[in-house]
């Protein structure tokens, strides 16, 4: 976990809102924040549990804002376009899950990455994708839920990766619209920024795309990532 403290401008940077509001959140309390000499410091760590919360909780239009924020942070640092389908892993992908509640999703989800033999330490991934869902559900609605450690820590992995499993039964997730969840992704990343972009565009391909309903036919993982890369190829139009 980082304890990198970021100056305001830079805090606004990393989590692409403007400075003005993130101060605002800060003197609410929404977010802890030190003030020295007159300046707002944030805590990493912190910064990116808050962000990760506002952006799902966040309507759909502000969800599309963020990651079109995200990918043009990425053009400025020539990084490339972010591509979900080239990050998921065959190896990663369960079509027939078979838990029947939260706690048994977030084992089975934590054991189906653990299968790609890229996760350090299965048993503190677990810990903290429990301790997320207990401080708020990742459930989104449409039938998604985009499961990832509370506290970002880009040293879980050895590399960047997505899980995902499709339940034999929808499972009450704590979804902000009541309905049962289906579809669970994994969230995996080594990069900080990498982590808020993922989270951005997942949520943006379930509220804009027919995402969640085609992967509803899915038979293969490899039907998996088709799927997904269509999906963002359609959006990114």
């Amino acid at each position: 976990m980082s304890h990198e403290f970021l100056s305001l401008e830079k805090a606004a940077e990393h989590i692409q809102i403007d400075a003005n509001e993130l101060k605002h959140v800060a003197q609410r309390g929404e977010i802890d924040a030190t003030v020295r000499g007159g300046e707002w410091y944030f805590e990493h760590s912190a910064l990116d549990e808050w962000a990760q919360r506002n952006l799902l909780s966040a309507n759909a239009k502000r969800i599309a804002v963020q990651n079109r924020a995200f990918a043009e942070k990425r053009r400025r640092e020539r990084k490339g376009v972010l591509s979900i389908k080239d990050i998921f892993r065959a190896d990663a992908i369960d079509l027939a899950m078979t838990a029947k509640a939260k706690a048994g999703i977030i084992r089975d989800m934590t054991d189906l990455a653990d299968r790609t033999g890229l996760v350090y330490d299965p048993s503190t991934l677990f810990k903290e994708l429990t301790a997320r869902e207990e401080v708020a559900s990742t459930a989104v609605g449409a039938g998604a839920a985009f499961l990832h450690p509370r506290y970002h820590d880009p040293y879980f992995f050895e590399e960047s990766f997505i899980a995902y499993a499709r339940s034999e039964r929808p499972v009450f997730f704590g979804a902000p619209d009541g309905a049962p969840t289906r579809h669970f992704f994994l969230i995996c990343s080594t990069d900080h920024d990498q982590h808020l972009h993922i989270l951005a565009r997942l949520a943006v391909l379930a509220h804009g795309t027919n995402l969640v309903e085609r992967l509803e036919e899915a038979a293969e993982p490899g039907d998996v990532i088709k799927i997904l890369g269509e999906c963002e190829a359609e959006y990114l139009k």
